[in-house]
């Protein structure tokens, strides 16, 4: 007797909708409207008879029946994903597949990537920097480069390099803090902090670590990325948290210069994750080895000396 299974369609709404908490963010990463997830998340706890979603004003979230149905339903999606993966020559010459935030990707990623084809030059690279979070093996992605302050468990996870922070601004804004001491002392009160709003560590972070005295944290300018804290800040808009080595390019031209120490290590670190299987193809291989190589001069933290690879699965 063949299984009854529900609508796979709807499955497959509903596993997106309870991996994002969100039927939007759902509907964005499907290339579906919203309303068309509802629809099918209510098909299905029509054909099921549970309710899988609490509905409220500000949000969804799951019932414990749908949180219990949803293990299964990703494992179940897992499963194919793997299954398929396996098979003898299944698109042997797919793009290698990238998820990493935008300022990433433009500012350390995108420069050396050229380098990477030159070397491949029949191996293609495709690079999501949608804010997303990322399941493997379900989304299709071999690689994720994520900023956290330690692995995570149930992946594979490669340190590539902690940032450190320094106070950047243009030159001209930076004439407009100094104290007029002729030592080159700065007057922080007069000072505009950019923020990240988005950003786990942000002015706070190195207000704290510095000592600093003087600086009111909770004004200033807020910004949803760090390339837009970078760029308002070479507008001479005010004072922005620079994340070296992702400002460095900046600092090198002379778009930005360095408002005066101290630079901090951040708590973070920027991670590579990797997808199962990654080594049964050996341009996924090649690629991890090389973006690896590409981080280790940037990387001269004590926890780069022992904590460099961490597979959370031993």
């Amino acid at each position: 007797m063949p299984l009854r299974l529900p609508p796979l369609p709807a499955l497959r709404f509903f596993e997106a909708a309870g991996r994002h908490q969100s039927f939007k963010l759902a509907a964005a990463e499907l290339n579906v409207t919203p309303s068309a997830v509802s629809h099918g998340i209510v098909g299905l706890e029509q054909a099921l008879g549970v309710e899988l979603f609490v509905r409220e004003p500000r949000g969804i979230s799951l019932t414990a029946t749908g949180a219990d149905y949803l293990s299964y339903v990703s494992e179940a999606f897992s499963l194919i994903a793997i299954g398929t993966q396996r098979l003898p020559n299944h698109r042997a010459d797919r793009p290698i597949a990238l998820s990493c935030a935008p300022t990433f990707a433009s500012r350390w990623l995108l420069p050396r990537l050229a380098g990477f084809r030159a070397r491949w030059p029949n191996v293609n690279v495709s690079v999501d920097t949608s804010h997303r979070q990322v399941g493997f093996p379900v989304d299709g992605f071999d690689f994720a480069i994520r900023l956290s302050r330690a692995p995570v468990a149930g992946t594979a996870w490669t340190r590539l390099f902690g940032e450190r922070f320094v106070p950047v601004c243009s030159a001209a804004y930076l004439d407009t803090l100094r104290d007029g001491s002729g030592d080159g002392s700065l007057d922080w009160r007069r000072a505009t902090l950019i923020h990240v709003h988005t950003a786990s560590e942000d002015w706070q972070s190195w207000i704290d670590a510095a000592g600093v005295e003087g600086i009111d944290a909770a004004n200033g300018l807020r910004v949803d990325t760090i390339q837009l804290a970078f760029e308002a800040a070479a507008m001479g808009l005010g004072l922005a948290l620079g994340r070296k080595p992702l400002v460095d390019a900046d600092l090198s031209s002379g778009a930005l210069v360095e408002a005066g120490p101290p630079t901090l290590a951040s708590a973070g670190a920027y991670w590579l994750v990797s997808a199962e299987n990654v080594e049964r193809r050996p341009e996924l291989v090649d690629f991890r080895r090389w973006l690896i190589g590409e981080s280790g001069q940037f990387d001269t933290s004590p926890e780069a000396a022992h904590a460099s690879t961490h597979d959370s699965n031993s």
